[in-house]
Protein backbone atom coordinates (compact mmCIF):
# COMPACT_ATOMS: atom_id res chain seq x y z
CA UNK A 1 0.00 0.00 0.00
CA UNK A 2 1.54 3.53 -1.00
CA UNK A 3 1.19 6.11 2.21
CA UNK A 4 -1.50 8.20 1.64
CA UNK A 5 -0.77 12.09 1.25
CA UNK A 6 -1.29 13.70 4.66
CA UNK A 7 -4.49 15.48 5.06
CA UNK A 8 -3.15 19.64 5.03
CA UNK A 9 -0.85 18.99 2.08
CA UNK A 10 2.13 19.77 4.16
CA UNK A 11 3.17 16.11 5.08
CA UNK A 12 6.42 18.17 5.48
CA UNK A 13 6.03 21.80 6.15
CA UNK A 14 6.06 23.45 9.39
CA UNK A 15 3.48 26.55 9.53
CA UNK A 16 5.86 28.45 11.81
CA UNK A 17 8.97 28.20 9.67
CA UNK A 18 10.21 28.32 6.10
CA UNK A 19 13.40 26.65 5.04
CA UNK A 20 15.33 29.08 5.10
CA UNK A 21 14.88 30.19 8.53
CA UNK A 22 17.40 28.46 10.60
CA UNK A 23 15.60 26.71 13.02
CA UNK A 24 18.38 27.38 15.54
CA UNK A 25 16.97 30.65 16.51
CA UNK A 26 13.48 30.45 16.01
CA UNK A 27 11.25 33.66 16.28
CA UNK A 28 9.38 33.57 19.22
CA UNK A 29 5.89 32.70 18.93
CA UNK A 30 2.80 31.59 20.37
CA UNK A 31 3.23 28.37 22.19
CA UNK A 32 1.59 26.13 20.22
CA UNK A 33 1.17 25.62 16.18
CA UNK A 34 -2.64 26.62 16.32
CA UNK A 35 -3.16 28.63 13.23
CA UNK A 36 -4.02 32.32 13.16
CA UNK A 37 -7.66 33.24 13.14
CA UNK A 38 -7.33 34.60 9.60
CA UNK A 39 -5.32 31.82 8.38
CA UNK A 40 -7.08 29.97 5.53
CA UNK A 41 -5.98 26.62 7.04
CA UNK A 42 -8.16 27.12 10.55
CA UNK A 43 -9.02 23.28 9.95
CA UNK A 44 -5.44 22.27 10.50
CA UNK A 45 -5.67 18.81 12.30
CA UNK A 46 -2.34 18.25 13.11
CA UNK A 47 -2.19 21.93 14.34
CA UNK A 48 -5.45 21.64 16.59
CA UNK A 49 -3.78 18.40 18.09
CA UNK A 50 -0.61 20.03 19.26
CA UNK A 51 -2.63 22.92 20.86
CA UNK A 52 -3.75 20.12 23.12
CA UNK A 53 -0.69 18.69 23.66
CA UNK A 54 1.40 19.19 27.22
CA UNK A 55 5.20 20.21 26.42
CA UNK A 56 6.01 16.50 28.41
CA UNK A 57 3.36 15.38 25.39
CA UNK A 58 5.21 16.61 22.81
CA UNK A 59 8.95 15.91 23.99
CA UNK A 60 7.69 12.91 24.20
CA UNK A 61 7.33 12.73 20.29
CA UNK A 62 10.81 13.85 19.95
CA UNK A 63 12.24 10.82 21.34
CA UNK A 64 12.98 7.38 19.53
CA UNK A 65 14.32 5.28 22.07
CA UNK A 66 15.93 1.62 22.46
CA UNK A 67 15.00 -1.04 24.88
CA UNK A 68 16.55 -4.30 27.15
CA UNK A 69 15.58 -7.58 26.20
CA UNK A 70 12.82 -9.59 23.96
CA UNK A 71 9.97 -8.73 25.84
CA UNK A 72 8.30 -5.58 26.74
CA UNK A 73 9.24 -5.65 30.10
CA UNK A 74 8.12 -3.01 32.56
CA UNK A 75 10.62 -0.49 32.17
CA UNK A 76 9.86 -0.71 28.81
CA UNK A 77 6.23 -0.15 29.29
CA UNK A 78 6.53 2.75 31.78
CA UNK A 79 8.84 4.44 29.74
CA UNK A 80 6.13 4.54 26.92
CA UNK A 81 2.92 4.91 29.02
CA UNK A 82 4.75 7.49 31.37
CA UNK A 83 7.17 9.65 28.90
CA UNK A 84 5.34 9.05 25.87
CA UNK A 85 7.97 8.36 23.53
CA UNK A 86 7.29 8.58 19.82
CA UNK A 87 8.79 5.82 18.87
CA UNK A 88 10.86 3.00 19.59
CA UNK A 89 14.06 0.99 18.18
CA UNK A 90 14.48 -2.71 18.10
CA UNK A 91 18.28 -4.67 17.52
CA UNK A 92 19.66 -7.93 17.25
CA UNK A 93 19.93 -8.27 21.11
CA UNK A 94 15.97 -7.55 21.18
CA UNK A 95 14.82 -10.17 18.30
CA UNK A 96 15.37 -14.03 19.03
CA UNK A 97 12.74 -15.48 16.58
CA UNK A 98 9.87 -14.86 14.36
CA UNK A 99 6.80 -15.41 16.97
CA UNK A 100 8.89 -13.66 19.69
CA UNK A 101 9.29 -10.29 17.63
CA UNK A 102 5.78 -10.25 16.69
CA UNK A 103 4.59 -10.49 20.74
CA UNK A 104 7.35 -7.54 21.44
CA UNK A 105 5.89 -4.95 18.41
CA UNK A 106 2.37 -5.97 19.68
CA UNK A 107 2.67 -5.31 23.30
CA UNK A 108 4.94 -2.48 22.87
CA UNK A 109 2.12 -0.82 20.98
CA UNK A 110 -0.17 -1.77 23.40
CA UNK A 111 1.69 0.39 25.66
CA UNK A 112 0.97 3.08 23.64
CA UNK A 113 -2.82 3.02 24.16
CA UNK A 114 -3.99 6.38 25.17
CA UNK A 115 -0.99 8.37 24.23
CA UNK A 116 -1.13 11.16 21.59
CA UNK A 117 0.18 9.08 18.53
CA UNK A 118 1.23 5.95 17.35
CA UNK A 119 4.65 4.88 17.82
CA UNK A 120 7.11 4.88 15.30
CA UNK A 121 8.73 1.17 15.58
CA UNK A 122 11.84 1.05 13.58
CA UNK A 123 14.20 -1.19 12.74
CA UNK A 124 18.03 -1.28 10.91
CA UNK A 125 16.92 -3.55 8.48
CA UNK A 126 19.74 -2.85 5.16
CA UNK A 127 20.18 -6.25 4.08
CA UNK A 128 24.25 -7.75 4.00
CA UNK A 129 25.53 -7.60 7.52
CA UNK A 130 23.10 -5.21 8.91
CA UNK A 131 19.94 -7.32 9.19
CA UNK A 132 18.05 -7.36 12.24
CA UNK A 133 15.27 -9.25 11.16
CA UNK A 134 14.93 -13.03 12.94
CA UNK A 135 16.28 -16.68 11.40
CA UNK A 136 12.53 -17.52 9.91
CA UNK A 137 13.40 -14.84 7.22
CA UNK A 138 15.30 -15.09 3.81
CA UNK A 139 18.66 -13.38 4.19
CA UNK A 140 19.07 -10.32 1.81
CA UNK A 141 22.19 -9.57 0.48
CA UNK A 142 24.37 -6.52 0.89
CA UNK A 143 23.52 -3.21 -0.75
CA UNK A 144 27.14 -3.36 -2.71
CA UNK A 145 26.53 -6.92 -3.79
CA UNK A 146 22.99 -5.13 -5.32
CA UNK A 147 25.50 -2.48 -6.91
CA UNK A 148 27.10 -4.56 -9.15
CA UNK A 149 24.07 -5.26 -10.91
CA UNK A 150 23.88 -1.80 -11.45
CA UNK A 151 20.24 -2.08 -11.88
CA UNK A 152 17.86 0.48 -10.25
CA UNK A 153 14.71 -1.93 -10.84
CA UNK A 154 16.22 -4.15 -8.49
CA UNK A 155 17.06 -1.98 -6.03
CA UNK A 156 13.12 -0.92 -5.82
CA UNK A 157 12.25 -4.43 -5.63
CA UNK A 158 14.71 -4.55 -2.65
CA UNK A 159 13.25 -1.69 -1.00
CA UNK A 160 9.62 -3.29 -1.97
CA UNK A 161 10.49 -6.66 -0.34
CA UNK A 162 12.63 -5.06 3.12
CA UNK A 163 9.07 -2.81 3.47
CA UNK A 164 7.68 -5.94 3.25
CA UNK A 165 9.01 -8.44 5.60
CA UNK A 166 9.97 -5.31 8.26
CA UNK A 167 6.05 -5.02 7.93
CA UNK A 168 5.14 -8.28 8.43
CA UNK A 169 6.53 -8.30 11.78
CA UNK A 170 5.22 -4.83 13.27
CA UNK A 171 7.73 -2.35 12.04
CA UNK A 172 6.40 0.63 10.29
CA UNK A 173 9.78 2.82 10.14
CA UNK A 174 13.22 1.12 8.22
CA UNK A 175 16.79 3.13 8.53
CA UNK A 176 17.78 2.35 5.12
CA UNK A 177 18.55 3.14 2.43
CA UNK A 178 22.69 3.94 2.96
CA UNK A 179 23.01 6.90 0.88
CA UNK A 180 26.94 7.16 1.67
CA UNK A 181 29.78 7.02 -0.97
CA UNK A 182 31.94 4.47 -0.25
CA UNK A 183 34.82 6.46 -1.55
CA UNK A 184 37.13 5.30 1.08
CA UNK A 185 38.25 1.43 0.77
CA UNK A 186 39.83 1.74 4.14
CA UNK A 187 36.42 3.28 5.71
CA UNK A 188 35.73 0.76 8.96
CA UNK A 189 31.77 1.72 8.99
CA UNK A 190 30.30 1.84 5.78
CA UNK A 191 31.72 -0.98 3.16
CA UNK A 192 29.65 -3.30 1.76
CA UNK A 193 26.60 -0.86 3.47
CA UNK A 194 26.73 1.24 0.38
CA UNK A 195 25.56 0.85 -2.98
CA UNK A 196 29.34 1.32 -4.33
CA UNK A 197 31.92 4.27 -4.63
CA UNK A 198 30.42 6.47 -7.25
CA UNK A 199 27.59 9.80 -6.79
CA UNK A 200 25.75 8.40 -9.83
CA UNK A 201 25.13 4.34 -9.16
CA UNK A 202 24.24 5.33 -5.01
CA UNK A 203 21.88 8.02 -6.48
CA UNK A 204 19.96 5.78 -9.01
CA UNK A 205 19.91 2.84 -6.46
CA UNK A 206 19.37 4.35 -3.47
CA UNK A 207 16.60 6.57 -4.38
CA UNK A 208 14.82 3.31 -5.76
CA UNK A 209 15.07 1.54 -2.59
CA UNK A 210 13.60 4.29 -1.03
CA UNK A 211 10.62 4.60 -3.44
CA UNK A 212 10.29 1.09 -2.92
CA UNK A 213 9.86 1.11 0.90
CA UNK A 214 7.79 4.04 0.61
CA UNK A 215 5.27 1.99 -2.03
CA UNK A 216 4.50 -0.44 0.44
CA UNK A 217 4.08 1.92 3.55
CA UNK A 218 6.94 1.68 5.16
CA UNK A 219 9.13 5.06 6.36
CA UNK A 220 12.27 4.77 4.58
CA UNK A 221 15.32 7.10 6.76
CA UNK A 222 17.72 7.70 4.49
CA UNK A 223 21.57 8.54 5.87
CA UNK A 224 24.04 9.21 6.71
CA UNK A 225 23.80 13.00 6.19
CA UNK A 226 26.54 14.52 5.07
CA UNK A 227 28.25 10.92 4.04
CA UNK A 228 29.88 8.52 6.50
CA UNK A 229 31.54 7.22 2.91
CA UNK A 230 35.15 8.79 3.67
CA UNK A 231 35.55 8.37 7.33
CA UNK A 232 38.81 6.58 8.93
CA UNK A 233 37.04 5.94 11.89
CA UNK A 234 33.80 4.49 13.22
CA UNK A 235 31.46 6.71 15.04
CA UNK A 236 30.31 4.15 17.38
CA UNK A 237 33.55 4.25 18.90
CA UNK A 238 35.08 7.62 18.60
CA UNK A 239 34.11 10.77 16.86
CA UNK A 240 35.42 10.94 12.78
CA UNK A 241 37.13 14.33 11.18
CA UNK A 242 36.45 14.79 7.62
CA UNK A 243 38.66 17.73 6.69
CA UNK A 244 36.47 18.56 3.22
CA UNK A 245 35.12 22.25 2.26
CA UNK A 246 31.54 22.54 1.26
CA UNK A 247 32.83 22.76 -2.36
CA UNK A 248 34.24 19.53 -2.22
CA UNK A 249 31.13 17.79 -0.30
CA UNK A 250 29.04 19.14 -2.73
CA UNK A 251 30.46 17.51 -5.51
CA UNK A 252 30.31 13.90 -4.22
CA UNK A 253 28.78 13.21 -0.53
CA UNK A 254 26.36 15.63 -0.99
CA UNK A 255 24.56 14.43 -4.27
CA UNK A 256 22.81 11.83 -3.34
CA UNK A 257 20.83 12.85 -0.24
CA UNK A 258 20.56 16.39 -3.02
CA UNK A 259 18.66 13.62 -5.35
CA UNK A 260 16.68 12.32 -2.11
CA UNK A 261 14.95 15.58 -1.16
CA UNK A 262 14.55 16.12 -4.65
CA UNK A 263 12.21 13.10 -5.11
CA UNK A 264 10.47 14.10 -1.69
CA UNK A 265 12.63 11.89 0.86
CA UNK A 266 10.69 11.99 4.34
CA UNK A 267 13.19 11.58 6.61
CA UNK A 268 16.85 12.24 7.20
CA UNK A 269 19.29 10.48 9.71
CA UNK A 270 22.33 12.54 10.36
CA UNK A 271 25.77 11.19 11.09
CA UNK A 272 28.22 12.24 14.15
CA UNK A 273 30.82 13.26 12.01
CA UNK A 274 33.05 16.67 12.62
CA UNK A 275 34.01 18.43 9.62
CA UNK A 276 36.48 21.65 10.97
CA UNK A 277 36.03 23.67 7.81
CA UNK A 278 32.15 23.44 8.35
CA UNK A 279 31.59 23.88 11.76
CA UNK A 280 34.85 23.49 13.58
CA UNK A 281 33.20 22.88 17.29
CA UNK A 282 29.79 20.76 16.98
CA UNK A 283 29.97 17.81 14.69
CA UNK A 284 27.06 17.43 12.04
CA UNK A 285 24.47 15.93 13.83
CA UNK A 286 24.28 19.04 16.97
CA UNK A 287 25.53 21.78 13.92
CA UNK A 288 23.32 24.80 13.73
CA UNK A 289 25.03 24.81 10.12
CA UNK A 290 24.96 22.01 8.68
CA UNK A 291 21.22 21.26 9.48
CA UNK A 292 20.23 24.51 10.01
CA UNK A 293 21.75 26.74 7.41
CA UNK A 294 22.57 23.26 5.13
CA UNK A 295 20.42 20.59 5.08
CA UNK A 296 17.45 23.09 5.57
CA UNK A 297 18.58 26.31 4.23
CA UNK A 298 20.35 25.50 0.98
CA UNK A 299 18.93 21.71 0.57
CA UNK A 300 15.36 22.95 1.71
CA UNK A 301 14.83 19.82 3.32
CA UNK A 302 11.26 20.04 5.15
CA UNK A 303 11.18 16.95 6.66
CA UNK A 304 11.80 14.96 9.30
CA UNK A 305 15.44 15.06 11.08
CA UNK A 306 16.53 12.28 12.93
CA UNK A 307 20.13 11.88 14.77
CA UNK A 308 22.41 8.98 14.49
CA UNK A 309 22.04 7.14 18.25
CA UNK A 310 23.23 9.70 20.90
CA UNK A 311 24.77 7.15 23.20
CA UNK A 312 27.38 6.29 20.22
CA UNK A 313 30.87 7.16 21.28
CA UNK A 314 31.30 9.81 19.17
CA UNK A 315 28.77 11.99 21.45
CA UNK A 316 29.06 10.46 25.17
CA UNK A 317 32.99 10.47 24.84
CA UNK A 318 32.92 14.18 23.85
CA UNK A 319 29.93 15.89 24.87
CA UNK A 320 27.51 15.41 27.74
CA UNK A 321 24.26 13.85 26.74
CA UNK A 322 21.98 16.43 28.45
CA UNK A 323 24.03 19.00 26.49
CA UNK A 324 23.83 17.04 23.19
CA UNK A 325 20.00 16.76 23.41
CA UNK A 326 19.77 20.24 23.44
CA UNK A 327 22.26 21.26 20.76
CA UNK A 328 20.74 19.32 18.17
CA UNK A 329 17.70 20.63 18.59
CA UNK A 330 18.56 24.38 18.24
CA UNK A 331 20.39 22.65 15.52
CA UNK A 332 17.13 21.74 13.65
CA UNK A 333 16.46 17.84 14.79
CA UNK A 334 13.42 16.63 15.20
CA UNK A 335 13.95 13.28 16.56
CA UNK A 336 16.24 12.14 19.30
CA UNK A 337 17.68 8.51 18.29
CA UNK A 338 18.22 7.15 22.09
CA UNK A 339 19.11 3.46 21.45
CA UNK A 340 20.90 2.58 25.02
CA UNK A 341 19.52 2.27 28.56
CA UNK A 342 16.68 3.64 30.18
CA UNK A 343 18.57 6.25 31.76
CA UNK A 344 19.81 8.07 29.13
CA UNK A 345 16.23 8.11 27.63
CA UNK A 346 15.51 10.28 30.69
CA UNK A 347 18.19 12.20 30.93
CA UNK A 348 17.47 13.49 27.24
CA UNK A 349 13.89 14.08 28.04
CA UNK A 350 14.79 16.09 31.33
CA UNK A 351 17.35 18.42 29.61
CA UNK A 352 14.80 19.19 26.79
CA UNK A 353 12.31 20.17 29.48
CA UNK A 354 14.63 22.09 31.13
CA UNK A 355 15.76 23.83 28.18
CA UNK A 356 12.11 25.07 27.22
CA UNK A 357 11.35 25.90 30.97
CA UNK A 358 14.39 27.71 31.00
CA UNK A 359 14.10 29.92 27.78
CA UNK A 360 16.95 28.04 25.81
CA UNK A 361 14.36 26.53 23.80
CA UNK A 362 11.21 28.18 22.41
CA UNK A 363 8.46 25.61 22.90
CA UNK A 364 7.33 27.09 19.17
CA UNK A 365 10.86 25.71 18.29
CA UNK A 366 9.60 22.25 19.98
CA UNK A 367 6.17 22.37 17.87
CA UNK A 368 7.89 22.87 14.50
CA UNK A 369 9.42 19.43 15.14
CA UNK A 370 6.28 17.93 16.17
CA UNK A 371 4.10 19.22 13.94
CA UNK A 372 6.77 17.69 11.30
CA UNK A 373 6.40 14.00 13.05
CA UNK A 374 2.74 13.81 13.61
CA UNK A 375 2.54 14.31 9.65
CA UNK A 376 4.76 12.10 8.86
CA UNK A 377 2.87 9.56 10.54
CA UNK A 378 -0.78 10.41 9.41
CA UNK A 379 0.83 10.60 5.95
CA UNK A 380 1.82 6.40 6.40
CA UNK A 381 -1.43 6.15 8.44
CA UNK A 382 0.57 4.66 11.14
CA UNK A 383 -1.51 2.85 14.34
CA UNK A 384 -0.75 1.45 17.00
CA UNK A 385 -2.83 -1.67 16.04
CA UNK A 386 -1.37 -5.67 16.71
CA UNK A 387 -0.33 -7.79 13.52
CA UNK A 388 -0.39 -11.98 13.61
CA UNK A 389 2.43 -14.07 13.12
CA UNK A 390 2.89 -13.93 9.59
CA UNK A 391 3.33 -16.63 7.00
CA UNK A 392 6.52 -16.05 5.63
CA UNK A 393 6.34 -18.62 2.84
CA UNK A 394 5.41 -16.29 -0.44
CA UNK A 395 7.87 -13.53 0.54
CA UNK A 396 10.64 -15.99 1.48
CA UNK A 397 9.97 -17.00 -1.98
CA UNK A 398 9.87 -13.89 -3.97
CA UNK A 399 12.96 -12.62 -1.32
CA UNK A 400 14.82 -15.36 -2.76
CA UNK A 401 13.98 -15.21 -6.35
CA UNK A 402 15.33 -11.76 -6.64
CA UNK A 403 18.19 -11.91 -4.98
CA UNK A 404 19.85 -15.01 -7.34
CA UNK A 405 21.39 -12.95 -9.46
CA UNK A 406 23.55 -11.13 -6.32
CA UNK A 407 24.47 -14.19 -4.92
CA UNK A 408 28.05 -15.30 -5.14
Amino acid sequence: MAPASASPSAAVTTPAATAAESPAAPVQASPTLAPAEDSADTNDVISRKIAGMTLEEKIGQMLLVGIDGTTAESAAQKMIADDKVGGIILYSDNISSLKQLVSLTNALKKSNNGNPAPLFMSVDQEGGKVSRLPAEYAVFPSNAAVGKGNNAADAGTMGELLARAVKSSGFNMDFAPVLDINSNPDNPVIGDRSFGSTADLVVRLGIAEMKGLESEGVVPVVKHYPGHGDTSVDSHLELPVINKTEAQLAKLEWLPFRAAIKEKADAVMVAHILYPKLDPEKPASLSKVIIGGQLRGQMFFKGVVITDDLTMGAIVKNYSLAAAAVDTVLAGSDILLVAHEYKNEQAVRAALLSSVKDGTVTEARIDESVYRILALKAKYELTDQAVPVPELNGLNSDIKAWRKPFQH
